[in-house]
């Protein structure tokens, strides 16, 4: 678990899920990319339950034509196993250009996440 986001991102994603319980329309930039190198899945996160640090939150696209923003688990992702058997990756040079709702409403036009 501790392999998929760095303590710095740890961090930010706890700050966020803090401010998204005080502000309403919260739209914070991603704060880190996963993705399945050998499947097509991606997972741009936002925030992590202050309460359950196990939950995130972000854009997530298992590679089917429907990305849909949701939650996901940390543990869960770190079980994830691509076609060919790769696990999940962070992707060490993704920067975010925008904030979580652009990026779902592209993705919901071109039907995955295009980041």
């Amino acid at each position: 678990m501790t392999k998929l986001i760095t303590d710095e991102q740890r961090a930010q994603l706890l700050a966020n899920g803090r401010q998204s319980l005080e502000q309403d329309n919260f739209d914070p930039a991603p704060v880190v990319k996963l993705f399945t190198p050998d499947a097509g899945a991606t997972w741009l996160l936002t925030e992590m339950d202050p309460d359950d640090h196990d939950h995130v939150f972000g854009l997530c696209d298992l590679g089917l034509g429907y990305p849909e923003l949701g939650w996901v688990s940390l543990a869960e992702l770190a079980t994830v196993r691509g076609r060919l058997g790769l696990p999940v990756e962070r992707d060490l040079y993704f920067t975010p250009l925008k904030r979580l709702s652009v990026y779902a409403r592209e993705a919901g036009l071109a039907g995955r996440i295009v980041a």
